[in-house]
């Protein structure tokens, strides 16, 4: 059993938050009702509620209704449209050059993996509300653990004093939330603890969120956990150094000024935070990520465990879904045999960055051929495209997962291996304060861990070209991918195609306003002040 806040409260705590909270059942606006009517004062005479309220606003990365992995608390979409790791990872990996999945009646990922989208593709729906509604969480857990609300309930001095990180943790939630928001969507109905509980929010752009997650994140570090101090699956300053690095990398997108600089300011405070690599590439992506040697690789996890939050997150829909239609491997994957009968696979695109002989023993390089094509020429026939091994139910002691669907593998959202890549580009993008020795010696050390035989690369051989296609190979079904290709320039347009972009079996051209996602209709409906996105 995972150990982040006793795991098998999560659920009840979920309950609990679910009936303070409700979300407009057309409209996708999350609101909340009267709090005191529905959580009571009662919940709060043990000082303990406070760290289980937290809790819940951390399940809503993994969980999505109350009753069960198919549950949805959020009316209109179901768990699989809705859990929030799944809708990242479709938004971000399906619709771009790796996977393809093969089952398309399944509402939305077809318009997802063809680019043709529109503002009522639920997957986008999912992802617009599912995030709002961990805003709306980590707001109500803000109302109830004021000093005002402290006094009246007399809480104590040692439990305020942990209650001021556990704000912190809310704010950091918040903000990642809002990160998101504002890399998918460019704008988000913007509201804080502050504004009144039915207040119509307010529409803040991409420029806005930037400034908001910048100045918030820095605002809270001084409150949070050092790097690796916290439980597992909660969030330490690592966490929030994450994040602010990867919005410094992907300024120019969001704002149009290069910070660079910044982006190797916190790579470099990551670096020193006391994380290493994992021994071995594969414990990443193991049943028991949360304790072998990729405890000290993974800066923030989203939780998965087979017993207590069963859920369809990315590591079930990728587990499940990595077992061929013809290799019927699951059963060393830990999952059953047939799993999800080759539910994903391969683009040829992402296929070629390991052709050539220095990746045949490359432990990130887990594709499967056998007799299959490389083609993918029909989506629906599941014998065509390769397979791809990387996540598994199995853990490095060789034991599986408690059950045989629902997984016990962590999704890393955040790693070490990331920001050392973020290292090498921000200084070959001319960020100031880094060197090409250090570079050398983080691009190396990935290679050398990956067992590639080419781990002596100079600076000379580190290029903007040789980065984007290092990151598609040690971070591939990470979620990272599209946000790569925007950045490299290389996901609208038609100077890099792949296989199904924008609906053409070879790949056609995609226009500008692809690079963000529309805001969904019914959430346009329920606020004025949302505007829809160009070319929607």
């Amino acid at each position: 059993m995972k150990k982040i806040f006793k795991i098998d409260r999560i659920a009840t705590l979920f309950l609990v938050i679910v009936i303070a909270m409700s979300s407009c059942t057309k409209d996708l606006d999350v609101t909340t009702k009267d709090d005191q009517d529905l959580i009571g004062e009662d919940f709060f005479k043990d000082e303990t509620s406070y760290k289980r309220l937290l809790a819940g606003v951390y399940a809503n990365l993994s969980l999505t209704g109350v009753d069960g992995p198919e549950s949805s608390n959020i009316e209109g979409l179901d768990a699989g449209t809705s859990q929030f790791g799944r809708v990242l990872l479709y938004l971000q990996t399906l619709s771009a050059d790796q996977m393809i999945w093969s089952y398309e009646n399944d509402p939305g990922t077809r318009e997802i993996q063809r680019n043709i989208w529109n503002a009522d593709d639920p997957v986008v729906l999912g992802m617009f509300g599912r995030t709002h509604v961990t805003i709306a969480f980590a707001n109500n857990f803000l109302r109830e653990t004021t000093d005002a609300k402290l006094d009246e309930r007399d809480v104590s001095t040692a439990t305020r004093a942990e209650i001021k990180t556990f704000r912190a943790e809310a704010r950091l939630l918040r903000a990642m939330s809002y990160y998101y928001m504002m890399d998918l969507f460019g704008k988000a109905n913007f509201a804080t603890e502050e504004d009144p509980i039915n207040a119509i929010p307010q529409a803040y752009d991409r420029a806005q969120l930037f400034d908001f997650v910048e100045t918030e994140l820095k605002a809270i570090d001084a409150d949070l956990a050092d790097p690796l101090a916290n439980e597992h699956g909660r969030a330490s300053k690592g966490v929030a150094w994450m994040i602010l690095a990867k919005i410094y990398l992907n300024a120019e997108v969001y704002i149009g000024q290069p910070k660079y600089t910044e982006c190797l300011d916190y790579s470099k405070k990551l670096i020193a935070g006391g994380y290493s690599l994992a021994t071995d590439y594969k414990h990443n992506f193991m049943a028991d990520n949360d304790v072998n040697t990729a405890k000290n690789e993974i800066i923030f996890p989203l939780i998965s465990d087979g017993t207590f939050t069963k859920n369809y997150g990315p590591t079930t829909v990728m587990i499940n879904g990595s077992v061929g239609s013809i290799e019927a491997n699951g059963t060393a994957l830990g999952v059953g045999a047939g799993g999800w009968g080759g539910a994903l696979r391969l683009r040829k695109q992402f296929v070629a960055l390991f052709d050539g002989g220095i990746y045949n023993n490359d432990r990130r390089n887990g594709i499967i051929s056998g007799t299959r094509s490389r083609e993918i020429t029909d989506i629906s026939d599941k014998d065509q495209g390769y397979i791809l091994e990387k996540y598994s139910n199995a853990t490095s002691t060789g034991s599986f997962g408690a059950d045989q669907t629902f997984v016990d593998t962590d999704f890393p959202l955040f790693r070490l291996a990331d920001v050392y890549l973020m290292y090498a580009e921000a200084h070959l993008r001319g960020g100031a304060g880094g060197s090409n020795t250090d570079m050398e010696s983080y691009i190396n050390s990935l290679r050398s861990r990956a067992n590639n035989p080419q781990n002596n690369l100079t600076a000379t051989d580190i290029t903007l070209d040789f980065i984007i296609d290092e990151r598609a190979r040690e971070l591939h079904w990470e979620a990272h991918r599209r946000q790569d290709l925007i950045r490299f320039g290389r996901f609208t347009g038609g100077n890099y195609n792949w296989v199904w972009k924008g609906n053409g079996s070879n790949g056609i051209s995609l226009p500008a306003h692809l690079k963000l996602y529309p805001i969904p209709s019914a959430s346009l409906a329920s606020n004025p002040n949302l505007t829809q996105n160009i070319g929607y």
